[in-house]
């Protein structure tokens, strides 16, 4: 086997976590840094998905990094080819290129005690051996594919919604969509109007609220490029307003967002079917959704909104359980991903042997989302119980910042390693859990992804963002173990 390459951090992706972390690092004057990506191109989920009708849902400008603004976006909610020509062009202007390694996913990382290094396996079979590594995989893991009886029999066309077959044409076909949360909101409308009959499979309505959408003038982006305090006095604005209407504790927004809810259903001219449209949850309780296009869809007379779930597929459609099989020619899932595995995608093997799937056998737990105990040198970004209802662009800039510092409090008293104690991280989310219970609309049961087995929530955050950039600066090493390699 040839010598492994040495590096001293090692990105795990090359999404918009891992661009920062790079972009960062030279900032600070690390320039001994290698970006890996299974993926040709950077980019992330921005890049992986591609369906039809796919739009961010955080305004633009916070979603989009604090170093970079970008006058030029088409509107408050851009498109994805959009988004990923931005990130593509942040990469660029911030002089990664030099730093990408494009096409070589990683597969396992394995920590050597006595090195005080990882290593760091690839699918082409190569090694890099760094002190640190950097886990930019996110929360967005693999696919989650429903499984329903028959659907190895059937002779049409399948696809996930995250796995877009472009090279397949839907115009004029009959269409099963399962599963109707944020993707299958988005691509509904656009898919529509050129099938001969569409069924959608719903299993829980969401609240779907409109949106504001009305696209930059050019003497607005010209604005924005003339004087970009614009562009900052708006990014503050609507940071203050996303953090105040979505800290989960505030009773009267989301009671407002239902009432908004129910007025945007009145589109749906058949009652019936506005019902079943109708979420018997709290707002809040699952990811809001926002569309201006895909409640309407139901009002077209070759749709068909089915409630009552599915039993079994066969060679040429779609059984519900009362024994209905309605024919098509493609079946879109659009059922997400599975959001619980984040670093645990990879085969990590950290201090005495102990691998990531054994210390997450009951669920993903780290300190910050960033470090989990017994595996030094090891940071994550968008990891377990950050996701909430402000920018992850916003998150992974705390995470990158707050990791750096770490390192750089280690460098200065002479430490090869560092690790969270692990007291300090089972008290860390002992505290959260409580916190998360606190967050009434999460304890209605319309929740189950954002909960483990052991019934932990694992995904959320359970407060603004604000809160979780102050709890961090206030944080340093004396929550760490520290050492020096092996003599």
């Amino acid at each position: 086997m040839p010598e492994p390459t040495t590096t001293r951090f090692t990105i795990i992706g090359a999404g918009a976590g891992g661009l920062c972390a790079g972009i960062k690092l030279k900032e600070s004057g690390q320039d001994d840094f290698l970006i890996f990506d299974k993926e040709p191109r950077v980019g992330g989920t921005w890049q992986r998905n591609t369906y039809p009708g796919l739009e961010c849902d955080i305004a633009s400008p916070l979603y989009c990094f604090s170093f970079a603004p970008n006058p030029d976006w088409s509107g408050p909610f851009p498109p994805q080819p959009e988004i990923r020509e931005y990130i593509e062009g942040v990469a660029r202007d911030h002089g990664l290129e030099p730093h990408l390694r494009l096409g070589v996913g990683a597969v396992a990382a394995t920590w050597d005690e006595a090195k005080a290094r990882w290593r760091v396996r690839f699918d082409d079979g190569s090694e890099v051996e760094s002190q640190f590594v950097i886990s930019a995989v996110g929360m967005f893991g693999p696919l989650s594919w429903p499984d329903i009886p028959g659907l190895d029999t059937f002779e049409g066309t399948t696809f996930h919604s995250a796995a877009w077959n472009h090279d397949h044409d839907l115009t004029g076909e009959r269409v099963a969509v399962i599963g109707s949360a944020a993707s299958a909101v988005q691509f509904i409308p656009e898919i529509a109007p050129g099938l001969a009959k569409l069924h959608v499979f719903q299993r829980t309505p969401n609240w779907v609220l409109p949106k504001e959408n009305a696209p930059y003038s050019e003497e607005q982006k010209a604005a924005f490029r003339a004087q970009p305090e614009l562009l900052a006095e708006g990014r503050q604005n609507l940071f203050n307003v996303v953090e105040q209407s979505l800290t989960y504790l505030e009773p009267g927004f989301f009671l407002a967002a239902e009432d908004m809810g129910r007025e945007a259903l009145l589109v749906v001219e058949d009652p019936e079917v506005r019902a079943q449209l109708t979420p018997d949850h709290p707002f809040g309780a699952k990811r809001p959704l926002a569309s201006n296009k895909y409640l309407q869809t139901f009002n077209e007379d070759h749709v068909e909104l089915v409630t009552d779930g599915v039993a079994r597929i066969t060679p040429n459609g779609v059984v519900s359980p009362d024994g209905t099989e309605r024919e098509v020619d493609t079946i879109i899932f659009a059922t997400g991903f599975d959001t619980q595995k984040y670093v645990s995608v990879l085969d990590v093997e950290g201090r005495d042997g102990k691998t990531i799937q054994e210390a997450w056998r009951n669920g993903p737990e780290a300190y910050f989302g960033v470090t989990t105990s017994g595996f030094p040198n090891l940071f994550q970004l968008y990891g377990p119980n950050t996701n909430g209802g402000n920018s992850i662009i916003l998150m992974l800039e705390f995470q990158v910042d707050y990791t750096l510092r770490l390192i750089a409090e280690a460098d200065r008293t002479g430490a090869d390693w560092i690790d969270v104690r692990r007291e300090v991280m089972d008290e860390y989310n002992a505290t959260l859990q409580s916190e998360l219970e606190q967050v009434a609309v999460w304890q209605s049961g319309a929740n189950d992804y954002y909960r483990a087995a052991d019934g932990r929530i694992v995904t959320q955050w359970p407060h603004g963002f604000a809160v979780y950039k102050e709890r961090v600066e206030k944080d340093d090493l004396s929550s760490f173990e520290t050492g020096t390699r092996s003599a």
